[in-house]
């Protein structure tokens, strides 16, 4: 099976080894004479990234780089994205990398032309309505893991470095214009961030397959993204080099994200401040928390997990499928304990403060409130 295609859902997606050669003509589509490549610190020298900026340079595209953006890019990167931006006279982003670089990236074209503070689009009720939709520019995503599925996504979570808040914002024009998925782009990751970001993709899976809303394009997308990661993550992680792996687990990611369009839950409502507090790996944390809210979601999703179990040719039902889960885990080095990730419990009362605010709870299928989260917390501690 050739693992090349075009597809035009959530956005127009280019998927398939090499097809990083193409962004030229991708930037054509979306308008861009002068884009600004934004990418992570860490990303910034490495041979992708400097023969990205080349497949620009002669294509006339220049070579536009920002790189100043942290694992969990807060308002500071975000400013001097935006002034960088906008002192080069660009008129797009080509959002490039891990999670943090897609969404700073994706934000420093959402802000680019707005007048307000970012904290007024926040994904509360119809806030998004605030923004001058007439001036957010064109994004392309090129995503280097496996795991936030950013590139499809219509928001960005941003940290506010004062309080230690996680803040998703939201616009329907975030969702960039055109996705180039290489999974060429992605043999290099080390096997942690191969683990932690794969995992992340299964969270995000997992807890679309769990949310109460009804969404049942969502619940199959979920379903199918559960399968990529338990097939074909091991050998990704066993063989960075594998392509067809690193390739299904692209799917997979892009698929998470599109699935939690259904909702997110605790998992994700207790990972975002834990990251904000103690700039842990999101996708990591993600997997540590996992087995415990599957524990405490119990009640509510036994039923649905006994057919996802079945599909996924896991037996035991829900019981063998949290045991699946764990065992995944530790087969990929993931610790146990939100205390081998630095965790401490004199600041679960403001852990607790965090999640309960976060929009990831409303997702969740058993009602959270400030006691069942303190004992989430500690039970995963």
């Amino acid at each position: 099976m050739s693992l090349v295609g075009n597809w035009s859902y959530p956005t127009a997606i280019k998927f398939g080894a090499g097809r990083i050669k193409e962004l030229p003509e991708a930037c054509a589509a979306a308008g861009m004479k002068n884009p600004l490549l934004v990418t992570d610190k860490g990303l910034a020298d490495l041979l992708i990234t400097t023969a990205t900026l080349d497949i620009m340079e002669a294509a006339g595209l220049g070579r536009g780089l920002f790189a100043e953006v942290d694992p969990n890019p807060n308002e500071n990167n975000l400013e001097a994205g935006v002034a960088a931006y906008n002192a080069g006279g660009h008129d797009g982003v080509i959002a490039f990398g891990g999670g943090s670089g897609l969404d700073l990236g994706k934000m420093v074209a959402f802000m680019a032309g707005q007048t307000r503070p970012v904290w007024d689009f926040e994904d509360i009720g119809d806030w998004w309505t605030r923004a001058d939709a007439d001036v957010i520019a064109p994004i392309i995503a090129v995503p280097t893991t496996a795991g936030t599925g950013s590139e499809v996504g219509r928001a960005s979570v941003i940290t506010n470095s004062e309080t230690h808040a996680k803040k998703i914002i939201f616009h329907p024009k975030v969702l960039p214009t055109v996705v180039i998925c290489d999974p060429e782009l992605t043999v290099g990751m080390p096997r942690f961030i191969t683990a932690g970001t794969g995992l992340d993709a299964f969270a995000h899976c997992v807890e679309a397959f769990s949310s109460p809303h009804y969404h049942p394009m969502s619940q199959g997308i979920a379903l199918e993204g559960m399968r990529l990661v338990k097939e074909y993550l091991p050998r990704a992680y066993a063989d960075g080099t594998d392509l067809e792996a690193r390739a299904h687990m692209m799917s997979a990611a892009s698929m998470g994200a599109t699935g939690f369009q259904k909702g997110l839950g605790a998992i994700h409502a207790m990972s975002h401040p834990i990251g904000a507090h103690f700039n842990t790996h999101h996708g990591t944390t993600n997997a540590v928390c996992m087995p415990s809210v599957l524990a405490f979601n119990a009640p509510a999703i036994a039923d649905r997990f006994q057919m996802a179990a079945d599909y996924l040719g896991i037996d035991g039902g829900f019981d063998g499928f949290r045991a699946f889960v764990q065992t995944f885990n530790d087969d990929l080095g993931i610790p146990r304990k939100l205390s081998d990730l630095g965790v401490t419990e004199a600041a679960i009362p403001d852990l607790v403060k965090g999640a309960i605010i976060d929009p990831s709870c409303g997702g969740n299928p058993i009602e959270l409130n400030e006691q069942n989260l303190t004992a989430l917390f500690n039970n995963a501690l």
